[in-house]
């Protein structure tokens, strides 16, 4: 049977999957990991996503939120998904519109016209 996760580690959990970031346990911590400290002890750690790896992680999420591909997706989702991606701060990511377009399967004009939608509501 699998110990039980400590219930610092079991609350944050949904939020590091979110943000494509990984538990470390207290041996292995590096530098640039976050601590995570309960009563005074170091009980885990956060390790950060690469930048590299945080759209593909971002995309896959919204793909399991919304329960599709993003190219399967309706153009309604495909909107909201733009929405949920420019508040996570995808966009100030190098090359984040093309690459969302092609998971969309869309030009990167169309991803501009609904962030310029979005944006102007």
């Amino acid at each position: 049977m699998a110990a039980r996760p400590h219930p610092l580690i079991a609350a944050i959990r949904p939020v590091v999957d979110a943000l494509g970031a990984n538990i470390i346990p207290v041996g292995k911590l590096a530098e640039g990991d976050i601590p995570l400290e309960w009563e005074g002890e170091v009980v885990a750690g956060v390790r950060p996503p690469d930048l590299a790896e945080a759209l593909p992680a971002m995309i896959a999420k919204i793909e399991a939120d919304l329960g599709d591909r993003l190219a399967d997706l309706s153009r309604v989702d495909k909107q909201r998904a733009v929405r949920i991606l420019e508040e996570r701060g995808a966009f100030a990511l190098r090359g984040a519109i093309e690459d969302v377009a092609d998971a969309m399967g869309v030009s990167r004009i169309t991803v501009y016209n609904y962030l310029n939608a979005m944006r102007s509501a």
